[in-house]
């Protein structure tokens, strides 16, 4: 049933309101004709420095060097295009009908086509639709060539014509023309240049290497003699304009970050960036110095078939990256693998974790700065560490451990903090690549037991820098956001810029100042270990790295302002002699810190540290037997840690030869001194290192020591070990060397395994022994009745083979 107020309508009223429906229609068509997207090939991805330069570009996956919509057409090609295709471009509503008459005259005239008559808005319509020509074709075009101008500026317009224009060979759109014929951005190109350009869409089979050279000169001269008569450049101009020579093979489109590139192709989805183009954050100086420089090392490492090399510059206060060098990038070598982005390769960090567990630790309040820490022949549960010069300090402060990169103090002090504990401190600090339980790892994770990359070693450095950084600006609060990831997109929203301010954070600014201070301790590679005789020299944190089995050598370091991170190494895994962070990853990040501008160093956290009294000896709390005190600033976490354990007071007789006590020495007689004493296996090696050391006196005959104090201490092996003992290259069993510390330096000790004597030492308490597998309790008994006893088990060389 129609309404009752059409029914009553007379036939006029009802013409009317069919004519109205129709219009209506009409212009819904009109309106709904044209496609939300015109254009769907796929473009290319292409990165940009920070200063617009192009970095690196990926061919689309259609095979086109095609890159997204241009934002703003340089100048000059307008004018030359709108010269050359539609002069009056700026004046029509899409279709020309001037243009269009004379072009139906002329081919009238002909008998055939000789002139098109097409707008550049026309020409974007045909681009678009990919589609025969035909007179209805035509006439679409001119439909939606009209709507298009409907809806966009003429500006847009062009945009989309300089985007999507052919250009020659696989070559489509003005960027991607300019870089491949040219070799530069279209802003920078001269007349001659931009001229040449504007005639290839009208006839883009026009390049071609030693073709139609003439035909391609002939048309550009006559454009530039257009641009003349229209008073768009000067005759001068164009004459020398007309000097320029022609493109003749398209060349390489520039590959100055390559990895990053792909980087930006992996992450752009979750960066939320709709286009395949993008400006990032990096020094386009810098990009290209380090390409040179790790070129340079990488021709020299290859002589050792060490064929990889990594770089990556943060910009501390910025957050943001300011060079990226994912591998030193040669294509033509497939057997090199230098598409391998070593930034984002999970590998063994080596000894670059410990200023971590040593902040960590400082943090926590269980070590001050300088505190000693063991440094003897150590055995866990199997695991058996070593230092890399295979010695022992005995004892060492812990700043000077980290300075020389000591394993053994490492795994000391690791064993004190507990890896489970600092496998947690790892994860806070967003260490992407533990995928396995802390178990799995245990004590070695300290030495490279773990995997890391590159962006993950670098980002909790730059948080740490960050941290300290901020340490005015926030009051001597922290922002969690300073532990975020660097950002390479330029004009993303930074996550550093949001402050969140907390009492607390993963370190404090009085653990990270020290930790800085005892990483610039570390002694620099060549002509660098001179650094403090040089004015011009800035102070660099820094830390190396090397990977069980020399696979990995890595270095790293910070400033106020930068933090670089250097890796060295082949990608397949290869291990190579040689390969060790300071000889080969340090020098490169010394010559990258030549690149960068010197920096202020740290402002000191005054209201995050406290004085303290600190034994000088021992680097601990000081306590009341502690006779060199030192007032030393240390994090508020310090006052948690314990008092000096190795002052003790003693009690010598009056020539203060020997040790007594009052059952064989007058009370009167005596004399009490604080003395420095550490565990024998402790003092062993330390004595060595340290000839200012004093033994203690022996205790006077007669008299027995009743301070409980240990008298002897097994160095190897310890308590509850397990040892194999090898064949020897003549094929007879080896043997297994006992060696024990004794605090007398002549005591003579009496050695028993099962009950069963074997021998005596005196002065040098090493004795060889082969025992039969299986397990075995040691017995040793000095010549004052002190008594050590151990147990270790003998592997079954049999048993052993059957387990492997």
């Amino acid at each position: 049933m129609l309404p009752h107020y059409i029914l009553t309508m007379n036939k006029k009223q009802k013409t009317l309101l069919i004519s109205d429906g129709i219009c209506f229609l009409l212009f819904l068509f009109f309106i709904f004709s044209l496609p939300k997207q015109l254009f769907k090939s796929p473009t290319s991805y292409v990165i940009e420095a920070s200063n617009g330069a192009l970095l690196s570009a990926a061919i689309a996956s259609d095979g086109q060097w095609r890159f997204p919509v241009i934002d703003t057409v340089p100048d000059k090609f307008v004018k030359c295009i709108t010269a050359f295709e539609d002069q009056r471009f700026f004046k029509h509503f899409g279709v020309d009908l001037i243009a269009m008459s004379r072009a139906m005259k002329q081919n009238l005239k002909a008998k055939s086509v000789v002139s098109g008559g097409s707008t550049l808005t026309m020409q974007v319509i045909r681009l678009s639709r990919k589609q025969n020509r035909s007179i209805w074709q035509k006439i679409t075009e001119v439909w939606l060539a009209t709507r298009l101008e409907f809806t966009h500026s003429k500006r847009e317009i062009i945009n989309l014509y300089a985007s999507n224009a052919p250009f020659g060979s696989n070559v489509v759109g003005l960027d991607a023309a300019s870089w491949r014929y040219f070799g530069r951005k279209a802003e920078n190109l001269s007349w001659g240049e931009m001229a040449t350009l504007a005639v290839l869409p009208n006839s883009p089979s026009l390049v071609h290497p030693g073709k139609n050279s003439a035909r391609l000169i002939k048309k550009r001269n006559d454009l530039l003699d257009k641009l003349v008569k229209l008073k768009v450049i000067d005759q001068p101009t164009a004459a020398l304009a007309k000097t320029e020579p022609i493109p003749g093979k398209p060349l390489p489109l520039p590959q100055n970050a390559p990895h990053l590139l792909n980087r930006f192709k992996e992450e752009s989805k979750r960066l939320a960036i709709n286009s395949t183009s993008l400006t990032t954050t990096i020094d386009y100086e810098l990009q290209l110095k380090l390409n040179e420089l790790l070129k340079r090392y990488n021709n020299r490492y290859r002589a050792n078939d060490i064929n990889n090399i990594a770089a990556l510059v943060l910009d501390v206060k910025k957050g943001t990256v300011a060079s990226y060098v994912g591998n030193n990038y040669q294509p033509e070598n497939v057997a090199l693998e230098s598409h391998v982005d070593m930034i984002k390769a999970p590998r063994s960090p080596g000894s670059t974790l410990k200023p971590l567990l040593y902040a960590s630790m400082l943090s926590d309040g269980l070590l001050l700065p300088h505190t000693l820490v063991p440094d003897v022949p150590t055995q866990i549960g199997g695991y058996n560490p070593q230092n890399y010069d295979l010695g022992y300090d005995g004892a060492i402060a812990a700043d000077k451990a980290l300075s020389r990169s000591l394993n053994i103090p490492a795994v000391k002090m690791l064993q004190q903090y507990k890896y489970e504990r600092f496998y947690d401190k790892l994860k806070k600090l967003n260490f992407t690549t533990l995928n396995q339980p802390a178990d799995h790892y245990g004590l070695s994770l300290i030495l490279g037991g773990s995997e890391v990359t590159m962006w993950d070693l670098a980002k909790s450095y730059l948080g740490m820098a960050r941290t300290l950084n901020h340490f005015n600006d926030y009051q001597g609060k922290y922002n969690p956001h300073d532990y975020d990831p660097p950002v390479y997109a330029k004009g993303i929203q930074s996550p550093f810029k949001k402050e969140e301010k907390e009492l607390n954070s993963i370190l404090d600014h009085g653990s990270i100042w020290a930790t800085f201070n005892a990483m610039e301790e570390v002694m620099r590679p060549g002509e660098e270990g001179l650094w403090e005789q040089f004015s011009s020299s800035q102070r660099v944190a820094w830390k190396t790295g090397t990977s069980f089995g020399f696979r990995d050598a890595w270095a790293i370091g910070l400033t106020p302002d930068y933090v670089v991170c250097v890796w060295v190494g082949n990608a397949d895994g290869e291990g190579r002699p040689g390969l060790m962070g300071i000889e080969v990853a340090a020098p490169v990040l010394f010559d990258i810190f030549k690149q960068l501008p010197a920096a202020k160093w740290f402002e000191i956290p005054k209201t995050k540290l406290k004085k303290m009294l600190v034994c000088k000896q021992s680097g601990f709390k000081a306590g009341e037997y502690c006779t060199d005190k030192i007032v030393e600033l240390v994090p508020f976490a310090g006052d948690k840690t314990a008092v000096c354990p190795y002052h003790k007071l003693v009690h010598l007789n009056a020539a203060g030869t020997f040790r007594v006590t009052d059952q064989c020495e007058s009370i009167a007689q005596m004399q009490h001194r604080s003395w420095f004493i550490l565990p024998p296996a402790m003092e062993y090696y330390y004595k060595i290192k340290n000839s200012d050391y004093k033994l203690l006196p022996p205790f006077k005959p007669g008299c027995n020591d009743i301070s409980g104090n240990v008298v002897m201490d097994m160095i190897y092996p310890k308590n509850n070990a397990v040892v194999y003992i090898p064949v020897e290259l003549n094929g007879q069993r080896g043997k297994v060397i006992l060696n024990v510390a004794h605090r007398n330096p002549d005591a003579k000790i009496y050695w028993h395994i099962d009950q069963e004597f074997i021998g005596s030492t005196q002065s040098f308490h090493q004795l060889a022994v082969s025992p039969a597998p299986g397990k075995h309790t040691l017995t040793l008994v000095d010549e004052d009745g002190n008594r050590l006893v151990q147990v270790f088990t003998i592997l079954d060389k049999e048993k052993n083979k059957a387990m492997h």
